[in-house]
């Protein structure tokens, strides 16, 4: 089989499959294991999957920058904004992580609630200017441009002093196998001190995010309380994951 027929060959397998086992192609084809993993690097090279130990995921289309992850999928980063914003209880301290969904959520709240956001975003601080009721606690620290957040040794000492019932996460990848992963190494681990410091954490995942990967690994799933996604009860994923006794809030 010519490369070019392999390179179809694995992205139909990944469309199909929603993962890649370098093995199971090797042998299929009967070619070399390593043969497979040389194809793979080309297609992650290209940004057309996410490799992993032992063959590829789907790549996240959340790796993209700020600008332009605005414009993906907004419909469904609202309806999710809407049943996180729902979580947020009167009188109630949330940390809200930062991202596009996130800033969805800042917008969803409603403008008269009463509660304390701890956030690390910037841009979601500045969405919730306009909640009179609201005390904000902005988290410093340096500040990662992809997501608009603060991180670093400065943002993670911080976050050991704030304490919320309720933190509201962001991920780029919602996989059974993979677990919540993300692109930057020091965006994971803020993702996992402000998790820390709450005493739920829920998932915000738009439906282009489940069954895709990115790089780093943020939480396991026995840490995290719930997924919030407009993905339907139906998709392979979200079935997979309820049946392993995740909470899903639908949000479609």
């Amino acid at each position: 089989m010519l490369a070019a027929e392999r390179r179809d060959h694995l992205l139909d397998l990944l469309a199909r499959e929603g993962k890649i086992v370098a093995k199971d192609v090797a042998a299929e084809l009967r070619i070399s294991e390593d043969t497979v993993r040389r194809d793979l690097r080309d297609l992650a090279g290209e940004g057309l999957c996410q490799r992993v130990y032992g063959g590829a995921l789907p790549v996240s289309p959340a790796v993209a920058d700020y600008g332009t992850r605005q414009a993906v999928a907004p419909d469904g980063k609202r309806r999710v904004a809407s049943v996180a914003a729902g979580l947020v209880r009167p009188g109630g301290v949330v940390i809200l992580d930062g991202g596009t969904t996130a800033l969805a959520v800042a917008h969803a709240l409603p403008k008269d609630l009463g509660c304390t956001v701890i956030t690390h975003s910037p841009t979601v601080a500045a969405a919730l200017l306009d909640h009179p009721k609201a005390e904000i606690f902005v988290i410093g620290g340096r500040l990662f441009k992809h997501s608009a957040v603060t991180c670093g040794a400065a943002a993670a000492e911080a976050a050991q002093n704030v304490s919320a019932d309720l933190f509201l996460l962001g991920v780029t990848g919602v996989h059974p196998e993979a677990g919540l992963t993300t692109g930057d190494a020091e965006d994971a681990a803020m993702k996992r001190a402000l998790a820390a410091r709450a005493a739920d954490t829920y998932v915000l995942a738009s439906s282009e995010k489940i069954g895709t990967a990115s790089r780093y690994r943020v939480l396991p799933w026995e840490e995290i309380s719930g997924l919030i996604t407009d993905a339907s009860p139906q998709n392979p994923v979200v079935e997979r994951l309820a049946a392993d006794g995740i909470e899903v809030l639908s949000a479609g």
